[in-house]
């Protein structure tokens, strides 16, 4: 029971720390409220070298020159999509962690449902199959010989010396 409390502690422990942020203090805008924006876009940013973090969370020397373009473009006076539009034309669509709903990225949007429902469809189609087919298994059951009747017929009837 101890194991058992130790574990479920140290879980606890692990899930409610926060993630340690890869944003050097070198990279810190005076403003505040930019900042706020930066950090909030670097989060929408895939790290082009670990590919499935943000660019907020990465150490990797690319992750670091994007924040700091980032924090330029902010300094600049762009706004949180210009900022965006820029990224995505010098890197393509894959900077983002959630690309656009536009029609050449459709796809990626309507995949995951597509095969949620083409697998309910095929567990609904199989089912109906195997429940169709339950009532004739039970019925089909090859007839009795004549020789097996007989003796059915006698065990039926109570005869004890055909029972053993």
């Amino acid at each position: 029971m101890k194991r058992l409390l130790a574990a479920v502690a140290t879980a606890l422990v692990l899930v409610g720390t926060s993630a340690a942020y890869a944003v050097q203090p070198d990279e810190i805008m005076t403003d505040p409220a930019k900042e706020a924006r930066a950090r909030e876009l670097s989060k929408e940013l895939r790290c082009m070298v670990c590919q499935n973090q943000s660019i907020d969370d990465s150490d990797a020397p690319l992750a670091k020159d994007l924040r700091v373009l980032v924090r330029e473009r902010l300094a600049a006076g762009d706004s949180n999509s210009q900022v965006l539009d820029y990224l995505v034309a010098r890197y393509g669509e894959f900077v983002l962690l959630r690309p656009r709903l536009e029609w050449h990225t459709l796809i990626l949007w309507l995949l995951p449902p597509l095969a949620l429902l083409g697998g309910a469809f095929g567990l609904w189609r199989y089912s109906r199959k195997r429940s169709a087919a339950a009532p004739e298994i039970a019925t089909a059951a090859p007839p009795l010989s004549a020789d097996e009747q007989a003796r059915l017929d006698r065990l039926m009837a109570g005869n004890a010396s055909d029972r053993t």
